[in-house]
């Protein structure tokens, strides 16, 4: 057989790259003489560089940066000839970050500025920047001031990180400044920047916002956009609801501001790491994630896998951490089965505890079934 094995990462315990090992090794222990195109997947969240690198040569360049509350860290430039490819999460991820440190009025995405502006000093024509699973909901706010325009309050000051701040600007300090790059904004959300289904309503609850805050975020980045539409050159006057401007709590709509289009980010992956050919020439498809739900039917990289091998009439399997998805509803969205590493070893706590090992295990069960 020809297997198509092109996972997403399983949040928190395997990145993509490692859950397709994984799901390799346990397939090979059944039929080692198959043929396996392993091609792990993203979107511009977490992981996305992981992916990138995998399938394209270039140096990923280290660079000293800060978290989302703005203590030492470290990040990569990505440089594919001359575009270069930026992680948010790596400066701005939920992840970097402690459950009792979660707060959206405080976190900044500081980090991501000192990353765009080392991607700049490479030389790059494009900037392609993935956003998502970020920690903060400051519009951008903190990437502007670390590219040299700093959000300030009526009297001139400059305001100090995070959302909530934001409630105070009155201008930014100067003009950003990226060597003339094009950049472009790699995401699936569509969200605008505020109202009922922008950033702090819709994503702020996650990074630990509760109602109050959704809203004082939610007026600070109405405000903060109109500041953004009168100080920034060539920003868009309808920045705040452009899709996609709510994007990693609001990076969207800075980046527009700065003259950034927007892509799919699972789109350009596909793109990047020719999952079409490799469509074209496999038996079976697996692709899988850490949590197979319903949200998982609603444009995430699983259905889109679906999607494109039901087109070539190639069966799909999902391998995740846990499944909470129906037979009727995953085989609506072009999916065969669904298998859990959670069932396999136990527990969801098992399967936590030794995720390698698990997900391991259940491809060789699915090598048994699907050979």
């Amino acid at each position: 057989m020809r297997v198509l094995i092109c996972p997403d990462k399983f949040a928190g315990t395997l990145s993509a790259p490692e859950a397709a090992a994984a799901v390799a090794a346990g397939w090979r222990s059944v039929g080692p003489d198959d043929t396996l195109l392993v091609r792990p997947l993203a979107d511009g969240g977490p992981g996305f560089l992981d992916v990138l690198a995998a399938a394209l040569p270039g140096p990923r360049v280290p660079v000293r940066i800060t978290d989302p509350l703005g203590r030492p860290a470290d990040g990569e430039v990505f440089v594919v000839g001359d575009t270069a490819y930026l992680e948010s999460a790596q400066a701005c991820g939920l992840h970097l970050l402690a459950a009792e440190e979660r707060d959206p009025n405080r976190t900044t995405s500081y980090g991501l500025g000192l990353l765009l502006a080392a991607a700049a000093e490479t030389g790059a024509r494009t900037i392609v920047v993935g956003l998502g699973g970020s920690a903060t909901n400051d519009g951008g706010a903190g990437m502007l001031a670390a590219l040299g325009a700093a959000p300030v309050d009526d009297t001139g000051r400059v305001l100090p990180y995070g959302g909530a701040a934001l409630l105070a600007v009155a201008g930014l300090s100067g003009t950003p400044r990226l060597r003339g790059a094009a950049l472009v904004a790699a995401t699936d959300v569509d969200n605008p920047l505020t109202g009922l289904s922008g950033a702090s309503a819709v994503f702020g609850p996650q990074k630990g916002a509760d109602r109050a805050d959704v809203l004082r975020l939610d007026d600070a980045l109405q405000r903060y956009a109109e500041v953004l539409v009168r100080d920034v050159p060539g920003c868009p006057p309808d920045v705040a609801a452009l899709p996609g401007a709510g994007a990693a709590g609001g990076l969207g709509a800075a980046l527009y501001a700065l003259g950034a289009t927007r892509t799919s980010g699972a789109g350009l992956v596909r793109s990047l790491v020719d999952l079409d050919a490799a469509l074209d020439d496999c038996d079976l498809v697996i692709t899988g994630e850490g949590s197979f739900d319903f949200q998982s039917l609603r444009g995430k990289l699983p259905a889109m896998v679906a999607a494109a091998a039901a087109e070539r009439g190639v069966p799909c399997v999902v391998l995740a951490g846990r499944v909470d998805v129906g037979r009727r509803e995953a085989a609506a969205a072009g999916i065969e089965a669904a298998y859990s590493v959670a069932e396999e070893v136990g527990s969801v706590g098992a399967a936590m505890a030794e995720p390698a090992a698990g997900l391991t295990a259940l491809a060789a069960r699915t090598a048994r079934r699907w050979r």
